[in-house]
């Protein structure tokens, strides 16, 4: 403690504010399964190094937007960092900016992709799209070359990503709320017709359905696909579109935080996150080894760390990809390889508030996507008070003191811990931020310049 300011009777305080670091285990949470003893995959990996890291911390269970409703991550990302209160523009808008592509503000836009189908019952069944071979992407560039002028026609401006996919802007076009043709649930749903979710798109999703309709026609009498028919090759012969929305102004990370942000990426989605909340970010591409990889990201964040940030996200995609391969048993391998790379948590966690959790639950059975289902949360640091949690794991972190918590609580309890919280009652910036700011404007000095 410093001694009182002049006239002030209280001690001025030490500035022991600390950065925060959000380890994000995509797709973590799952549900029990007889293949590993009624447990989850978290509950039954050997994972020492984050069973040390709960001991030292307290736990709960992150339930993104409390129970039922299954969310996608970038749904449950755009909680996390703050935005919640804020209009989500869309997916495409991030894969966009992710992928390098610059987005216009107040543009319709849409992420496209070719796919595979047959008809069943009268209706367009989605099948499969391009694979990674050479083969498969050069037709797809092939077919988006023939449809070029049709997208000119319809007013399309298409910037390819690769693999048949791409990013669509309709410019004449403000508002871009409307429904996936892309079924996503490919067993249950067909192709499906495009309707405005908000009454200004109507028109949008009239001219989206004509162009989707016309490309399909295209397609199927197309050079390149009769040559695949003949190869008994699937046709890419239908362009689905999902994830639709519009660019608009948004506050800054900073803005929405208080203090500067950044990240530790390997995906579009994340690059995507990083351009439009204007944070820091280290592109870590990832390593075929998960623990090695896990090691790399957090000597990222402490690089990021050492250059201003004061919230870095960590992210790694392994743990939802083996959830969706529906193999319980490889994704309590694909833990058990990263917690390996965990060994650094705790004494990390000695310097600066650290999380550990998932962004929502990637069941490793069953016939689901992603479910609400219970993911662990550990958080510690410096000055966290250990709750009596002795494991890693859902049904250890039921008993934590922190409870139950959502995607937008994550962070003001992240940054109370980092003795940051923001102090109720003083203003300090125009917009109420999640943390005590690093940097409200300072008064001039000199001769008013306002």
């Amino acid at each position: 403690m410093k001694a009182p300011g002049y006239g002030e009777d209280q001690p001025r305080y030490d500035d022991d504010r600390l950065p925060v670091v959000l380890v994000l285990l995509d797709g973590l949470g799952d549900r029990a399964l007889p293949e590993l003893g009624g447990r989850t995959p978290s509950e039954a990996a050997h994972t020492p190094h984050l069973d040390a890291f709960a001991r030292r911390g307290a736990s709960g269970w992150h339930l993104p937007f409390g129970w039922g409703a299954a969310p996608s991550s970038e749904v449950a990302h755009w909680s996390i960092f703050g935005y919640s209160g804020v209009p989500f523009p869309g997916r495409a808008i991030l894969e966009a900016l992710g992928g390098g592509i610059p987005v216009p503000m107040d543009t319709a836009t849409t992420f496209a992709c070719l796919r595979t189908s047959r008809v069943v019952d009268g209706q367009v069944r989605v099948t499969g799209r391009a694979r990674r071979d050479q083969r498969d992407m050069t037709d797809a560039d092939g077919l988006y070359e023939e449809l070029g002028p049709t997208f000119s026609a319809f007013g399309a401006q298409v910037h390819r990503l690769g693999r048949g996919e791409a990013i669509v802007f309709f410019p004449a076009f403000a508002n871009g709320e409307v429904t996936d043709s892309d079924p996503f649930f490919e067993d249950y749903h067909p192709w499906l017709r495009v309707r405005p979710v908000h009454e200004r798109a109507a028109d949008l999703a009239t001219h989206l359905n004509t162009m989707l309709l016309t490309t399909r026609q295209m397609l199927q009498g197309n050079p390149i696909n009769l040559r695949r028919a003949a190869e008994s090759r699937p046709p890419l012969d239908v362009l689905t579109t999902k994830w639709g929305g519009h660019r608009s102004e948004l506050p800054a990370f900073e803005t929405i935080a208080g203090v500067p942000g950044a990240a530790v990426t390997n995906s579009r989605l994340y690059r995507g996150f990083c351009a439009l909340f204007a944070l820091a970010e280290i592109q870590q591409p990832p390593l075929k080894d998960l623990a090695d990889d896990m090691r790399a990201r957090l000597v990222a964040a402490d690089a990021l760390i050492a250059g201003g940030a004061r919230f870095v996200h960590v992210h790694t995609k392994a743990t939802d990809e083996a959830g969706h391969t529906k193999d319980p048993r490889g994704k309590l391998e694909v833990l058990e390889a990263l917690d390996a790379g965990l060994e650094g948590l705790v004494e990390l966690s000695r310097r600066a508030v650290v999380i550990v959790t998932g962004d929502h639950a990637t069941p490793s059975r069953s016939g689901v996507l992603h479910t609400s289902d219970p993911t662990p949360f550990v958080i510690c640091g410096p000055e966290t008070r250990s709750d009596p949690v002795e494991r890693f794991g859902e049904a250890a972190a039921a008993a934590g003191w922190i409870g139950r918590i959502r995607a937008g609580e994550i962070l003001p309890l992240a940054f109370s811990e980092a003795n940051r919280p923001v102090f109720l009652g003083h203003r300090a910036t125009p917009r109420p931020t999640l943390a005590l700011p690093d940097r409200p404007d300072p008064m001039p000095l000199g001769a008013p310049d306002l």
